[in-house]
C-alpha cells in the first residue's frame, strides 16, 4: 500500500500517488479534506462526525512525512491535523466514487454546498 512517489502539484494543491501496480492516484485538495481522518472531522466515535462544506476550494498546501506509514497534511484553510496513513489514502482512492457520492448525498440532506459562496435554503411546503 506504500506509494513509490508522492507529489504535491501547489498549482492545484492535489497529491499523486504512484503505486507499484501501476496505480496513479490523484486526490484533491477538497476530497482529502473533506475526508480528514482528524477527530475534528471524525469525531471521537460513531455519530460525532461533523460535516465538511463549503471546502470546492481547499488544496493541500504542505504534506510531510509521519514515520514511514503515513502523511500529515496542511491544508490552505488551516486544517491540520489527521494523519493520512498509506493505507487509508490507497482506501480514498479505491474507494472514491462511492465515497464521493456519499459525501454529496450527505450534503445534500443537510442543505450544505461545496462552494463557500453558496448558501442553500430549503423550503418546506405543506402537505409535500
Amino acid at each position: 500500500m506504500t506509494p513509490q512517489r508522492v507529489r504535491l502539484d501547489k498549482a492545484t494543491g492535489s497529491l499523486e500517488l504512484h503505486y507499484a501496480d501501476g496505480v496513479i492516484a490523484l486526490l484533491s485538495g477538497e476530497y482529502l479534506r473533506v475526508q480528514s481522518p482528524s477527530a475534528e472531522v471524525r469525531g471521537h466515535g460513531p455519530g460525532e462526525e461533523v460535516l465538511q462544506y463549503g471546502k470546492k476550494n481547499v488544496k493541500v498546501a504542505h504534506i510531510e512525512a509521519s514515520g514511514h506509514y503515513a502523511l500529515h497534511l496542511h491544508f490552505d484553510d488551516g486544517h491540520n491535523t489527521g494523519i493520512y496513513s498509506w493505507e487509508y489514502l490507497r482506501h480514498l482512492w479505491d474507494n472514491r466514487e462511492h465515497i464521493w457520492q456519499e459525501y454529496l448525498n450527505k450534503l445534500h440532506r443537510a442543505g450544505r454546498s461545496r462552494d463557500p459562496e453558496v448558501q442553500v435554503v430549503r423550503f418546506v411546503v405543506p402537505g409535500e
